[in-house]
């Protein structure tokens, strides 16, 4: 499986940002795709997850405010809407795809939520 992951950047407190991920490869394997993020100093956290049946899951920091989801045409590309950004969202973020033997993670893309 390969994962390119696109977006974040820079934001105000407020703001919002999305984050896009594109799977390729033995798709067909993957069970869960989703996110995760690590802020300096920190260790990696879960943000969203969304499995191939559709049923999503989010770290309690992330429910109301982010939402993930997938292109349901290709079943390939999972996003994830981050709104109402706060400075502590900041962190190096993270895809993921998930079989039942591996999991593959993407090289970080930087968020950036200034006050």
């Amino acid at each position: 499986v390969q994962l390119q992951a696109s977006g974040g950047g820079l934001a105000q407190a407020g703001g919002s940002l999305r984050l896009s991920c594109a799977a390729s490869g033995s798709i067909s394997s993957i069970e869960t795709m989703g996110w995760y993020r690590q802020a300096p100093g920190k260790l990696r956290e879960g943000v969203a997850h969304i499995s191939s049946s559709g049923i999503t899951t989010y770290a309690d920091f992330a429910k109301g405010r982010f939402t993930i989801s997938r292109d349901n045409a290709k079943n390939t590309t999972v996003y994830l809407e981050m709104n109402s950004l706060k400075p502590e969202d900041t962190a190096v973020y993270y895809c993921a795809a998930e079989t039942i033997m591996d999991t593959f993670l993407t090289q970080g893309t930087q968020v950036t939520v200034s006050s």
